[in-house]
């Protein structure tokens, strides 16, 4: 009997579409999408046979690694299917978002593997079908095939290289064991390369399982110079032990290398059936991209970052549809993912019921929806501290909302939730959904009764039956957190309502006690409306013990229905933290919003006076690579791209088909045929990928390098003066004091043989400035560098407030603010960036011409006469009618209180006398006049270009 069942390329491809699909005997096949981002893994348990999995180089050039784990005597069939044979993909086809993140430095691990270089990969993702936990990671590296330590070799210390070991001849390692599988494989030139070898990620996994952490707290993990350690990599280890998998590094299977680093086509795909009970690790192996690598494959400037792939499970015989977003049929049947880490409690509330529990001060309460959209009511009790009686006292949800001034708290430093008295009960760590409500009461009997249910079970019961055992008495009415319950508000924010939920299967939320509590939740049972999807389902609820390790995190989608992307931290965060605990999350990063020492008018006045060092590691970046960039640029944005110089730098729109802009974005040629590309918005590399395909430039690749390249922005007067101290530069590069404004060089710190760096003459604050772009792993010594260079000039952290100042002042637009995907680039105040001299043909061009030749509205900086400060968002008058928008608002010390707005072009003329709508528009008006120039601030541009110093 066969163990191949071949399954076309073609057939993965086109499957991306859909959720689930009905096989020949009627049963369904729950399909599952994710992606695995480069340098990372993700481990997919409860495979079982016929359950298949698909996995797809998206970009091409990408390594993949599967380590098969058997529970029985697995077996697992691998066909390789032509990548020539796949049909170009449409921008549908990878509307998928990350589930894991980069997880910390990486590094080079060679290996015999077909002449190619095999990386050890970032590790720390766990999910059942890779639902990613997501936590940062520093793995020490890892040689592939290693000799054990000798057992009398000192123990390596935290952060510092460990000393030599003594003579000792090394104990031979055991050979690794065959995989437990069969592999087929046809050797042609189209088929990605496969081969077996030693596993990189399992011996990372294990190194970075063994790193010591310490607890992170408001949003600020341990200051030190490496990320704070995963605990997904003890998870995935935990999972795998409890699991009964084999995790020896000398005795486990050997792993399969898929792909070619030099030659793999995009969408190259192989095909795993699944023959027995096993699990799967996946990896996109990554060695660290520094700012001076070269490309293997053209040997020109351009360091490549490792990209995604692809996975596509299929699990036959699941029951019934799809679940979210699928009309007309039952949620999914599924298990929970796998915990975050060893549980010390582990409670499945079936659906329409509710359990109560206890849980020690210090520990964390994970409550997972396991097939989405499903409401569940979270209750938490701990004694009164100002009562002379025992009493129990819940959580109070208004005194939470005054306190925050929030409508329900997040991850960061607004967290918490009180009780009556102010006391905080519970804190959230992380947040997978960002959607509740703490307006409801819990459902009660009187709802169904009134809606014409009687008897109907409900939360209000439910939970007086489960807390009776701990001496609460049951109540006609319970106060609760309506986890993953969607409220709605009117338009005119007068009444509430609800609608389906937002929460995907799998989505979490994580609270970690600040006392010792009595808790309470419920799989809500309602199905007379939207509140559950219409189809009620169970809940998880998991309790870790405090000696865990979870970073804070909100989750981020780039489409509704991609895989969500936990909250980062960059790699100069464990500097910034040591400097404030005020972070916001910002594009998927924890960004820095201002300083305890500074403050946001004391890092205004650095930056306009002297010199400042602001983390924008958020800033996406894309490797734009190979013969065909320039034309895929070319016809992608609005600049001429053909035209730039190598090392130059150019900022460009990026426009639909409609004129309007997606983003704004930065482009840099590193070499005839590699480019860079920074923007805001992480679509963008897809919407590239789709255009390539569309335009049939295949010898293209754009990879995302925003999680191995992060970057501080160096700005002010002093920057050049600080900059030239600790940046040395090879004699075929400019120096700082020769770098051109828009200009790139390429250099090291203190000297030919320090960390390497990128250096732009760019910057975001309409002063001279400088960004500084590195490895994560070498930001802390970037950092340090221009930290100790700039204390001449008495240089200061700058955080997102006074940033958002300067470049107000600047008339710096800022996406979702000055422009969103109804505004071309001419109302968003960058007309300049569109030539009307570009000739070839791009995205949204003919749309261009035509907004050009009839402008509608413009962006203008306003003055305000009072003291009022305006906001986003707030309308613009002319008398009785309106003639524009406040865009931003802000007050600084050079210019008082002043607002960038988009108005009509008939009333965009300097001096023109406006009126900002308050209130409702016209019971308050805050006078205000078009300013004399646009910007306000060195409209000439001649500080950044470094005339005016």
């Amino acid at each position: 009997m066969a163990l191949v069942e071949v399954l076309p390329l073609s057939s993965i491809v086109t499957s991306l579409r859909l959720p689930t699909t009905s096989s020949a005997n009627g049963s369904f096949v729950d399909r599952s999408k994710i992606r695995i981002v480069g340098g990372t893994s993700a481990l997919i348990g409860g495979l079982k046979p016929g359950d298949k999995v698909n996995v797809v180089d998206l970009e091409g050039r990408q390594p993949c690694e599967v380590v098969v784990f058997e529970s029985v005597a697995g077996k697992l069939a691998v066909n390789l299917d032509a990548a020539a044979a796949a049909p170009a993909p449409t921008s549908d086809d990878y509307l998928v978002d990350t589930v894991t993140d980069l997880v910390g430095s990486v590094h080079p691990n060679e290996s015999a593997d077909s002449g190619d270089t095999q990386q050890t990969p970032d590790l720390g993702d766990l999910t059942d079908i890779a639902k990613a936990t997501q936590e940062s990671l520093t793995a020490p590296p890892a040689p592939a095939a290693a000799p054990k330590k000798p057992a009398d070799a000192p123990p390596a210390t935290n952060g510092a290289a460990a000393p030599p070991p003594k003579p000792a001849v090394p104990k031979k390692p055991a050979a690794p064991k065959e995989p437990p599988v069969n592999v087929t494989v046809t050797v042609e030139d189209t088929k990605p390369v496969v081969s077996v070898g030693p596993s990189t990620a399992l011996g990372a996994l294990k190194l970075a399982a063994s790193t010591t952490s310490t607890t992170a707290s408001d949003a600020a993990p341990p200051s030190a110079d490496t990320p704070n350690p995963s605990a997904d990599a003890k998870a995935i280890l935990s999972a795998l032990s409890t699991l009964h998998f084999d995790t020896n590094t000398d005795t486990a299977p050997s792993a399969y290398h898929f792909f070619s680093a030099k030659t793999s086509a995009p969408h190259s795909g192989v095909s795993l059936t699944i023959t027995s009970s096993i699990a799967l690790l996946i990896s996109a192996p990554s060695s660290p991209m520094t700012p001076d690598a070269i490309d293997p494959l053209t040997d020109r400037l351009g360091p490549v970052p490792p990209t995604d792939l692809i996975v596509i499970v299929e699990r036959s015989g699941g029951v019934g549809g799809s679940g979210l977003g699928t009309v007309g049929r039952k949620k999914t049947i599924r298990e929970p993912p796998l915990p975050l880490a060893k549980p010390k409690l582990d409670i499945r509330v079936k659906k329409a019921t509710a359990v109560a529990y206890e849980v020690e001060e210090g520990d964390y309460i994970q409550v997972i929806d396991i097939s989405g959209q499903q409401c569940s009511d979270f209750l938490a009790y701990a004694p009164s501290s100002k009562s002379a009686m025992p009493k129990l006292l819940g959580l109070d949800p208004t005194v939470t909302r005054t306190i925050n001034g929030t409508t329900y708290p997040g991850p960061g430093l607004f967290n918490k939730f009180f009780n009556e008295e102010m006391v905080p009960l519970v804190e959230v760590v992380r947040d997978t959904v960002g959607r509740h409500d703490t307006f409801g009461l819990a459902c009660t009997a009187k709802y169904y009764e009134d809606m014409g249910y009687p008897g109907h079970p409900n939360c209000t019961d439910n939970f007086g039956a489960a807390l009776a055992p701990y001496g609460i008495a049951p109540a006609a009415s319970y106060q609760a957190i309506n986890l993953f319950y969607n409220t709605a508000v009117s338009s005119d924010h007068t009444a509430i309502g609800l609608e389906e939920p937002w929460s995907r299967p799998g989505d979490y939320v994580l609270f970690r006690a600040l006392t010792k509590l009595v808790c309470s939740s419920s799989a809500c049972p309602d199905d007379i409306d939207p509140a559950n999807g219409w189809d009620p389902s169970e809940i998880q609820v998991r309790i870790y013990s405090k000696t865990e390790t979870f970073t804070p995190a909100i989750a981020t989608r780039i489409t509704p229905a991609a895989q969500p992307t936990l909250t980062k931290f960059s790699g100069f965060h464990p500097r910034t933290s040591k400097l404030t605990r005020s972070f916001t999350p910002y594009r998927g990063y924890w960004l820095p919003t201002c300083f305890t020492k500074w403050g946001p008018l004391e890092e205004y006045k650095a930056c306009r006076e002297r010199v400042t060092v602001c983390d924008l590691s958020a800033l996406r970046k894309f490797e734009v690579l190979g013969p065909d960039a320039g034309e895929l640029l070319e016809r992608a944005v609005t600049r001429e791209v053909r035209k730039m110089p190598i090392a130059g730098v150019t900022y460009t729109g990026i426009t639909y088909p409609t004129g309007c802009l997606m983003d704004d974005a930065t482009i840099a040629r590193l070499s005839s045929t590699n480019y860079r590309l920074v923007c805001g918005d992480p679509y963008v590399g897809q919407w590239l990928r789709a255009l390539a395909a569309r335009l049939g430039l295949h010898r293209v690749w754009i990879k995302s390098s925003t999680d191995h390249l992060h970057n501080i922005a160096v700005q002010g007067p002093k920057s050049r003066a600080t900059l030239e101290k600790c940046i040395w530069t090879p004699p075929v590069r400019p120096n700082i004091s020769e770098l051109g404004w828009f200009k790139l060089t390429i250099g090291r710190i203190g000297g030919p043989t320090g960390v390497p760096v990128l250096v732009t003459r760019t910057g975001y604050t309409g002063e001279l400035g400088f960004e500084v772009w590195s490895h994560p792993k070498d930001a802390c010594a970037v950092w340090d560098a221009v930290w100790e260079a700039g204390q001449e000039f008495d240089i200061a952290p700058m955080g997102l407030d006074a940033l958002d100042m300067v470049r107000v002042e600047a008339g710096l637009i800022f996406a979702g603010y000055e422009f969103d995907d109804t505004t071309d680039p001419f109302e968003a105040g960058i007309g300049f960036a569109c030539p009307a001299t570009k000739t070839t043909p791009f995205v949204g061009a003919a749309a261009l011409a035509n907004r050009r030749a009839h402008p509608q509205r413009t962006l203008v900086s306003l003055k305000l006469k009072s003291n009022d400060c305006v906001s986003h968002g707030q309308p613009v008058f002319v008398g009785r009618y309106k003639v524009g928008v406040v865009t931003s608002g802000v007050e600084t010390p050079l210019f008082g209180h002043i607002g960038l707005a988009r108005v009509l072009v008939q009333y965009a003329k300097p001096g023109t006398q406006l009126e900002v709508g308050q209130l409702d528009g016209y019971a308050k008006r805050v006078r205000a006049e078009v300013g004399v120039t646009h910007p306000l601030y060195d409209p000439e541009k001649k500080k950044p270009r470094g005339v005016a110093m």
